[in-house]
């Protein structure tokens, strides 16, 4: 179980929920080194001061603000523990807002929340059953690492989930950024959506991070002292799509033969592709071989051969 990263109570009206703050996620991120090409020698990153030229110890080195290129303000530990935030030691429900209201992108790290003893039992069962039953999320305000931040209280499975938001201002425009002036036509939009349809939903527990997994396997070969795998090499980009309409009609059909799900006939595949399927040819009708013409003479022969039978 991972250590907790907070601990406080979350606050809502006169309720007051003692909790830990648990990592709900964790980075499998390959890490790596810096060496010295040469030699295979560590690199070391040292923390020196400018003006005595010395590597100093981590209980030497504090913080400061860059008022100016040539004038640092320092600020202590102490004058941030000491700002008047409400927020520093509990997680203070502002609102409860639908969820429907929240845009993804203001979405950062999820943690979970859990319950820090029996006192807190009864009003966290509370605070999800009422947020589950009403289909909403509590928006709260929540002080770490000396900086006040937004969040958002939400229920996943059995657990209350605080997921950290952007402040409107984090948020970049999108101004300019898509095309304009394009015409796009009811069919190719319905394409694109027979398209989304052929291709299907999944779980998304069935992906793996390939990139990692082949990695790994370069790392261990290495690491046993033999050649590393040969990795298959990736596709070749597709040419340049001429036409769109064909392009998604082309599609559809793929996804669904991926599937093992009928494509239709050949008339609809020539449909597809813009061709048009070539007359079949009538086969001709097959004229019984003559026999051989033997004459009268052998016809006569097999009648005279036949035996009569005894009076």
């Amino acid at each position: 179980m991972p250590r907790p990263v907070w601990s406080g109570a979350v606050s809502f009206g006169l309720v007051t929920i003692p909790i830990k703050v648990m990592p709900a996620t964790e980075d499998h991120s390959i890490s790596f080194r810096q060496i010295h090409t040469a030699d295979g020698g560590r690199i070391r990153n040292r923390k020196v001061c400018e003006i005595e030229d010395r590597v100093l110890d981590p209980g030497e080195i504090g913080r400061a603000y860059e008022a100016s290129k040539d004038q640092l303000v320092a600020i202590s530990d102490q004058e941030l523990d000491d700002l008047p935030l409400p927020t520093a030691k509990a997680i203070d429900v502002e609102a409860f807002v639908e969820a429907e209201r929240l845009d993804p992108i203001r979405f950062g790290k999820p943690y979970f929340l859990q319950a820090d003893g029996a006192v807190a039992a009864k009003p966290y069962v509370l605070l999800r059953e009422a947020l589950q039953r009403s289909d909403k999320v509590a928006v709260a305000k929540f002080a770490w690492h000396n900086r006040e931040r937004l969040g958002a209280l939400r229920v996943v499975g059995d657990a209350i989930v605080l997921q950290v938001l952007h402040w409107p201002d984090e948020i970049r425009s999108a101004e300019g950024l898509a095309p304009r002036a394009v015409d796009i036509s009811d069919s190719e939009v319905d394409e694109a959506m027979a398209l989304m349809e052929a291709i299907g939903g999944t779980d998304i527990s069935q992906y793996r991070d390939q990139y990692r997994a082949a990695v790994e396997a370069v790392i261990e070969a290495k690491t046993a002292g033999v050649e590393p795998p040969e990795m298959e090499a990736p596709a070749e980009p597709k040419g340049k799509v001429v036409d769109l309409m064909a392009a998604l009609q082309d599609s559809v059909r793929a996804a669904k033969k991926s599937r093992g799900e009928d494509t239709g006939d050949e008339a609809q595949v020539h449909e597809i592709s813009g061709q048009r399927p070539a007359p079949k040819k009538k086969a001709a009708k097959k004229t019984p071989a003559k026999k051989a013409s033997t004459g009268g003479k052998k016809t006569a022969a097999k009648k005279t051969s036949r035996k009569r039978p005894a009076s």
